[in-house]
């Protein structure tokens, strides 16, 4: 018995893990976790301790795709101060990257419980209420634009160690059209191998050749899609550092549109 109670004593007085702040930048990797909802599940993971709201369970044209079980998630985020969601603290906004290795160990699922609901509205069948994911909105009334001067650059953003998803084609057709107002001579499409500082200092980068494909794959797009005009293709290997904030913008391939 002397040796029982110093043992809960000890267990008992155990620090919890420090909430983050709001505005407290947080990147890590780790397993996603699924929680089931009586609308539509969420997803969750842990790190530091505390548990993370990451996303709904939803189609291509949500502005954050989910993680998906069985895979690492990179999350690089701002811890909000809005109420939790699903039991995790919201960050906002946030960017997810499904690792691609596998990984067994990431297969945790939640059953629904009564003290977590999430407000969503089911849709009609099809993607985004019937529309194309990528269609304009009808509802939007576009306001008259400029025709472009000078050289246009446009950056497309990558999720780690990956390429084309569904996050790009509407800047690829904003480059197209953007193609056929400047009429340029020249296009430049530069890739770049990115590199991103975890919030515990860890350093992760991207696969080697992976910024050439890149910058090969978005060059074939666009001139399959009728851009037939001189293109330079190059690529950088890394950038020159990384430093937690924003790192997801060193995972991009750049196009130019010269005169």
């Amino acid at each position: 018995m002397t040796l029982f109670f110093p043992l809960i004593a000890a267990l008992g007085s155990q620090p919890r893990a420090a909430q983050p702040e709001p505005g407290e930048r947080i990147s890590f990797v780790s397993c996603p976790i699924v929680r089931d909802t009586r609308s539509v599940p969420c997803w969750l993971s842990e790190y530091g301790g505390n548990t993370y709201y990451l996303t709904i369970q939803s189609d291509v044209s949500a502005e954050v795709q989910p993680p998906m079980l069985g895979h690492e998630v990179l999350v690089e985020g701002i811890v909000s101060g809005t109420p939790p969601i699903c039991g995790g603290i919201v960050l906002e906004p946030v960017r997810l990257s499904v690792m691609p290795e596998r990984n067994a160990d990431c297969n945790t699922l939640l059953p629904a419980d009564e003290r977590y609901t999430i407000d969503f509205n089911p849709r009609p069948p099809g993607p985004s209420a019937g529309r194309l994911a990528f269609a304009p909105d009808p509802t939007v009334v576009a306001e008259p634009v400029q025709p472009p001067v000078g050289p246009q650059t446009f950056n497309l953003y990558f999720d780690f160690d990956r390429s084309i998803s569904f996050r790009h084609p509407a800047v690829l057709v904003s480059i197209l059209e953007t193609a056929a107002q400047l009429q340029p001579s020249l296009v430049q499409v530069t890739g770049v191998r990115g590199v991103h500082r975890l919030s515990d200092g860890t350093l992760l980068q991207e696969s080697v050749g992976i910024a050439q494909r890149r910058a090969e794959e978005v060059a074939g797009l666009l001139g399959g899609a009728g851009l037939n005009v001189a293109t330079e293709i190059e690529w950088q290997d890394s950038e020159s550092e990384a430093d937690g904030i924003d790192d997801w913008q060193s995972r991009r391939v750049t196009v130019i549109l010269i005169p």
